[in-house]
């Protein structure tokens, strides 16, 4: 007689259905390692240019999927917790942070219901999720014709955002510290357009056609982004915050001789060092602390 398949009490089963329901809702989402918030994907730096990899490195946003048979794949082989790609599912998540453990000092939530007080807005409604460590994800959808990326308290101290390049550990998924709950199912509503116009970019300032030397030199600050940038996302695991920390130090300089904005820079490397597993805290400390010290130290730009 054939006996049946044990039931596994691993949480797999919970996890795939939660993942089906993202899904359901137009919400890409991949693999997180169980029990962590770090994508469970290859690296640039290991992938072997083979099956979906085949014309180049695959990236977790890119992988992200609605697939019903790939999720179920994928979430019956292990018990992943769920990255919610918000950038492709039209999302923006306010990731509101809590104080390190010691901080005297207010919350995300705290400091994003002062920032409503001062601009004469209630703290709006939306899909709610609690983190383990007592944060908050507050869910809104992207305005049309719009893209968001990343910030790093830029709209308050421990008030972030997740949009295109970005993605929030998923309600179900759990933690040695807990499980990413929702505390309020209200329907996702539209980012409001007053936290929208803290969160675009500024106009760029219009170049003086008779400065060449302005447009090399943002050029050369933003190829050298991107090259440090990618050398987080490669860098190996213990070595991580130190590259961050090296890599933005690097850069600083460029921000100190006002060829590209710190805002730019803060938000590009907060990407690559989450991309490569650290957590937004870490990120965010080391990367202000490497352009601060950058900004003391550089030298006058030499000129011809």
């Amino acid at each position: 007689m054939t006996q049946p398949t044990p039931i596994r009490r691993d949480g797999r089963v919970e996890k795939l259905a939660d993942a089906l329901a993202l899904a359901a809702r137009g919400w890409p989402v991949f693999p997180l390692r169980p029990g962590s918030k770090a994508p469970a994907l290859h690296r640039a730096d290991r992938c072997a240019r083979a099956g979906i990899c085949a014309d180049g490195h695959v990236k977790w946003e890119q992988r992200a999927t609605t697939s019903q048979a790939v999720i179920i794949r994928c979430w019956t082989h292990k018990p992943y917790n769920i990255g919610l790609a918000t950038g492709p599912s039209g999302l923006v998540v306010v990731d509101l942070d809590m104080p390190k453990d010691g901080q005297d000092a207010p919350g995300g939530a705290d400091n994003l219901s002062a920032l409503c007080e001062r601009a004469g807005q209630a703290v709006p409604a939306t899909l709610t999720v609690r983190t383990p460590s007592g944060g908050t994800h507050l869910y809104f959808t992207a305005p049309d014709g719009v893209r968001l990326g990343n910030t790093a308290g830029k709209l308050a101290p421990l008030v972030d955002t997740r949009g295109h390049g970005g993605y929030v550990v998923a309600p179900g998924s759990t933690t040695a510290a807990g499980t990413y709950e929702v505390t309020d199912g209200s329907p996702v509503a539209e980012l409001p357009a007053w936290l929208l116009s803290l969160l675009q970019p500024p106009a760029p300032r219009p170049v003086c056609p008779r400065m060449p030397g302005a447009v090399r030199a943002g050029s050369a600050a933003r190829a050298a982004l991107h090259a440090e940038c990618e050398a987080v996302r490669q860098a190996p695991a213990k070595q991580a915050n130190n590259t961050l920390n090296r890599s933005a130090f690097k850069v600083g300089r460029f921000v100190a001789w006002g060829d590209i904005p710190r805002e730019e820079v803060e938000e590009a490397f907060q990407a690559a060092g989450e991309d490569r597993g650290l957590t937004v805290a870490e990120c965010r400390s080391t990367i202000r602390s490497a352009l601060d010290s950058s900004a003391r130290t550089v030298r006058a730009r030499e000129t011809a």
